[in-house]
């Protein structure tokens, strides 16, 4: 069963504890000053600025806030807001106390966010300067890495460092350790040194071995924070005199059935452990002009909708564990999502636009690395075309009904542009790419189909979908299927279905993900870190933590 009580992924700023927010023309400032008596459950606090889920919530927040409500803002300057203490990372009490399945969910939606962080960095002309203007540890180091730049202040105190592995005997947080090899080329040796070392590395030594871009005087500090901000910004096309979209609060409704919003329903089966999502398309008439889309702010179709996805899949996933199945099925009128994805494609170089897409490529991208099993279930009333399609293409299976008798009723599946290199996964490559292993024939033969709707028998014929059965084996078929998963281990499928998802092309995220799915989640169950004498359990303890020698 899931930990009450329930986590909620929406917040504002008027709500923050931990965070605060400053705009000066084209340089935002968001300060960490984390509220140590605050946190999302009670039981540790909150001190030297280190974090937990409460706070990654707060972060994921006011990016978007930056995002939508502010696209003058074109460089941001993450900083702590108490003296000689940047970040410490991930509250360790509160590790301690956590399950694993807590630990493991809090530990992905904090990379989700860091690659959030450069995400927008890559698509959206939004760059961030780490200002390290004290120590920085663990997890705090993790989310300077994430930025463009990082700053660190030369008062002969103040470090980075990744120090779980002497203190807590566990992994260094997967993305910071990653991130210094494959994004800082920290020289592997030197990052065996820093990562094994309580005491960090300070000052120049820092820049040198790249673990930094620049060190300051404590009285030259806040100049060249300055300077490296405004100099990102300078390279920003994001407009200065544009009007911010106000994200206004979801509406929903959450009960012993599921979730609900307006274009998204998840159906819960507790006795079958299954989730049905259902995403519905638009309706009524949608805006084609820009100034038409602005004005629709966060009710237009593709951002609500993407919305209330997002929160829904952050929901599922750290609230109901136990419905390992998700069925995905979509709701509407194909051709009505054709034309929203015409519209996006002519309008995707405005700011506004460019963020809607981002924010579909990131909210696509947590169904990929969420430990779920996915079965896209394509029936009669369906509509997955283009951006929708993508939700079957990220599913493990994709069964689409044939109705023989009655091929007019029978439902149709469309490709747009959008499905080639709009929404790449977190290895960068587009779901078709990824399913077909770019091989040139069959996305040339499913590119010639864009625009067309296509019925069971022909996707199948296409490698679109994964079986098209008629109506007399149809519910058959779906139940056999979701029968024999939902009977198999749950950590099986974990790791199958995350091998089977990122075949191919590796990247740093897909390293992220694939060392949190594996060496993080093995790591947290050791007695070495957990035990009754494991590290995360004796820190701070004034206990010395008792290992297993035993190498495995």
């Amino acid at each position: 069963m899931s930990e009450s009580p329930r986590v909620d992924y929406q917040t504002d700023p008027s709500k923050y504890h931990h965070l605060k927010l400053a705009f000066d023309g084209p340089v935002a400032t968001l300060s960490i000053d984390i509220d140590e008596d605050a946190g999302i459950r009670p039981g540790y606090k909150l001190k030297l600025n280190s974090y937990d889920l409460g706070v990654d919530i707060e972060l994921h927040d006011a990016l978007q806030r930056i995002r939508f409500e502010h696209p003058e803002v074109r460089s941001v300057v993450v900083t702590s807001g108490k003296d000689r203490i940047f970040c410490s990372g991930a509250n360790i009490f509160m590790l301690g106390l956590s399950s694993h399945a807590w630990k493991v969910n809090f530990c992905k939606f904090t990379n989700e966010t860091r690659n959030g962080i450069e995400d927008s960095s890559r698509h959206s002309g939004l760059k961030f300067v780490a200002a390290l203007n004290g120590a920085c540890a663990g997890g705090g180091y993790e989310l300077a890495l994430a930025c463009d730049d990082i700053v660190l202040v030369d008062d002969r105190s103040s470090s980075v460092s990744l120090p779980e592995v002497p203190l807590l005997g566990v992994l260094p947080g997967t993305g910071g350790l990653t991130r210094v090899t494959d994004k800082r080329k920290v020289r592997h040796d030197r990052a065996d040194i820093f990562c094994t070392t309580t005491e960090g590395v300070r000052g120049q030594r820092a820049k040198e071995w790249r673990l930094v871009d620049e060190v300051a005087k404590p009285q030259d500090f806040a100049r060249v924070v300055k300077e490296h901000a405004l100099a990102l910004a300078a390279k920003s096309d994001r407009p200065a005199d544009a009007k911010g979209v106000a994200l206004v609060p979801l509406e929903r409704t959450i009960d012993a059935d599921g979730h609900h919003y307006r274009y998204v329903d998840v159906k819960v089966d507790r006795a079958r452990r299954t989730a049905t999502f259902v995403v519905k398309g638009p309706s009524g008439a949608q805006p084609t002009g820009i100034d038409e889309i602005v004005a629709a702010g966060a009710g237009w179709w593709p951002l609500q909708m993407a919305r209330e996805l997002d929160d829904a899949i952050l929901s599922m996933r750290t609230n109901e564990l136990d419905l390992g199945v998700w069925l995905m099925k979509t709701e509407g009128d194909l051709a009505a999502v054709q034309a929203v994805d015409a519209t996006l494609l002519e309008h995707r170089k405005h700011w506004f636009v460019r963020e809607v897409i981002g924010m579909l490529r990131r909210t696509l991208a947590r169904l990929d690395v969420s430990a779920r099993t996915m079965f896209a279930l394509i029936e009669p009333g369906s509509c997955f075309a283009g951006t929708l399609a993508e939700i079957a293409f990220a599913a493990d299976r994709s069964y689409m009904l044939v109705l023989p008798d009655e091929p007019a009723k029978a439902p149709r599946i469309a490709l747009t542009e959008m499905n080639f290199g709009t929404y790449p996964m977190v290895n960068g490559q587009s779901r078709l790419a990824r399913r077909f292993y770019e091989e040139e024939a069959p996305l040339a033969a499913a590119r010639e189909q864009v625009g067309k709707p296509l019925g069971g028998e022909e996707a199948e014929r296409l490698g679109l979908v994964t079986a098209a059965p008629d109506d007399i084996d149809w519910a058959d078929e779906i139940r056999i299927a979701i029968e024999e998963r939902s009977a198999m281990s749950p950590d099986a499928l974990t790791g199958l279905e995350a091998n089977l998802r990122f075949a191919g092309k590796e990247t740093m995220e897909t390293r992220i993900f694939g060392r949190l799915t594996a060496w993080q989640n093995w790591i947290f169950i050791r007695p070495n870190a957990v035990g009754e004498k494991g590290a995360l359990k004796v820190y701070g303890k004034g206990e010395k933590a008792a290992f297993d020698w035993n190498r495995v």
